[in-house]
């Protein structure tokens, strides 16, 4: 059975609110990005204690940690990475989820992703050791302006990683702006490696994102792969309906409630079970 989970911080920033939405939503997961503006890796003990407490109080269980590990460029300080690597994984541990969110360093037109692969890669391997120590897996997210925009670098890279440590998300949206069609181009490269599923959707003409099934992201071709293939994890909804950021977005309860009817109508659509 596949399960619904979602990022709430695209509601409110309150982590109240946002448990709130997701109970009224009939949603029993959460991918925590952020809770009272702070980024999940910032957040303090504290917090975090705050946070598990009232997780456990709502019936809700965090699905991944959406932490911006390698979300930064090359010549970045890449020390303090490491750190926030070790902080996710103490996170994650607290709060009973075995997968961190990443990325894969941002690239401009000026860098040449061959001439940065073995870099890319050799980092990207030390943020996995960190995690993978603590029985944690990096899921890296094919954003379109980091290394691992197309399906052939994704899948370059989790070749190069220790398999149980790492696997991909299938974020369609992001391979539509990065002019790669999902299903017909992306699925068969990156299927073998996709632990996890990002949902939203975008247009292929000027990469506005719009909900699942009404852009280019070929939501009813992809569903019917991920179910023949035997998928089985998490589709979590992180619309960006309102505003689009480099570490985050925004919808508000309407655009995202209709983003998750949205998925609910492919989901019945393709026949496939859901909580």
């Amino acid at each position: 059975m596949w399960t619904i989970s979602g990022f709430a911080d695209e509601v409110a920033d309150d982590f109240a609110a946002q448990l709130e939405f997701l109970n009224q939503r009939g949603i029993r997961f959460t991918e925590l990005r952020s809770a009272w503006g702070v980024r999940v890796c910032d957040l303090n003990d504290t917090q975090v204690h705050r946070i598990k407490q009232m997780l456990d109080d709502s019936g809700i269980a965090v699905s991944a940690l959406g932490t911006d590990l390698g979300k930064i460029r090359l010549d970045d300080d890449f020390g303090a990475q490491l750190d926030r690597a070790r902080r996710a994984a103490d996170i994650a541990w607290y709060l009973e989820t075995s997968d961190v969110r990443g990325f894969s360093f941002f690239m401009d037109g000026d860098d040449d992703p061959q001439a940065c692969r073995d870099e890319v890669i050799d980092r990207i391997g030390q943020l996995v050791a960190i995690l993978d120590e603590a029985q944690i897996r990096y899921l890296h997210e094919n954003e379109s302006d980091v290394w691992g925009a197309t399906p052939q670098r994704c899948a370059d890279l989790a070749s190069q990683m220790p398999r149980l440590g790492f696997g991909l998300i299938l974020d369609p949206a992001n391979y539509v702006q990065a002019n790669v069609r999902p299903y017909s181009d992306a699925y068969p490269v990156v299927q073998q490696a996709t632990r996890y599923v990002h949902v939203k959707d975008a247009h292929l003409s000027d990469g506005t994102i719009c909900v699942a099934g009404e852009g280019d992201g070929q939501w009813p071709e992809l569903l019917a792969a991920l179910k023949n293939d035997g998928y089985d994890g998490f589709l979590s909804v992180e619309p960006h309906l309102a505003r689009q950021e480099a570490f985050g977005g925004f919808s508000g309860a309407d655009a995202w409630t209709r983003a998750h009817e949205s998925l609910i109508r492919l989901l019945s659509a393709a026949d496939v079970p859901y909580s």
